[in-house]
């Protein structure tokens, strides 16, 4: 790892354990690293939402029931 790391403990279920360590061995790649990357990837992931909510919070909102309504009337339920 190139940064200065933090320790944490981190309790896996044991299924989950054996499949990171088996793909550890099959990618040359830590367990950590592992974690490391999957977890930045689903920070990644909440950014992005977070970011689409931003971009989208002035739109009108519609109801769900004159969306459905609309929906049948434009005949696609």
């Amino acid at each position: 790892m190139s940064r200065l790391t933090k320790r944490a403990t981190v309790y896996l279920e044991p299924v989950l354990h054996k499949a990171l360590r088996l793909k550890s061995v099959e990618t040359s790649r830590s367990v950590s690293e592992l974690i490391n990357n999957a977890v930045s990837n689903e920070l990644a992931a909440d950014a992005a939402d977070l970011a689409a909510f931003e971009e989208r919070k002035n739109e009108p909102t519609v109801e769900f029931e004159e969306f459905v309504k609309g929906l049948r009337r434009d005949g696609i339920l």
